[in-house]
């Protein structure tokens, strides 16, 4: 008898590492938008906004990454011709500049984010925005396989 419900996938294309790396791809945008606001109205509530937006995609990009390296790690046996050296770089940098721009946000008043807080900002978005291609194409590459 057929059932309703197709069958789970394998355990080797669990969706855990893309889910959880769409968050700081989210917060990270996201901070982007409240710093641009902040610079546009300077009123403070879009700059707390900012800290809070960056703190959570750092946690969460670093809860995806750590997933990310199990699933490396448990692919590297299967034979894994595409090597994930590009995205995991991307990655690194855009944590450790979105850490940076936490303390940078972590000051007083306007300096917090006007200027080097909006930039960091900038770039920490263009920086997930390629991370997350870069790993999706690869993930899309692996399934062709």
């Amino acid at each position: 008898m057929a059932t309703a419900f197709p069958s789970p996938a394998p355990l080797r294309t669990h969706p855990i590492h893309g889910i959880l790396s769409a968050y700081p791809l989210a917060f990270f945008t996201a901070a982007l938008v409240t710093d641009i606001t902040y610079a546009n109205t300077a009123q403070m509530m879009w700059a707390n906004f900012s800290i809070w937006l960056i703190t959570g995609g750092v946690l969460m990009g670093v809860l995806a990454a750590l997933v990310g390296i199990v699933d490396a790690v448990s692919n590297r046996r299967r034979g894994r011709r595409q090597r994930p050296w590009p995205h995991s770089l991307a990655t690194a940098a855009m944590l450790l500049l979105a850490l940076v721009n936490g303390f940078v946000h972590s000051r007083d008043a306007w300096t917090s984010v006007v200027p080097t807080g909006l930039i960091l900002s900038a770039i920490v978005a263009l920086l997930a925005v390629v991370t997350s291609w870069l790993g999706y194409a690869l993930e899309a590459r692996q399934e062709a396989r």
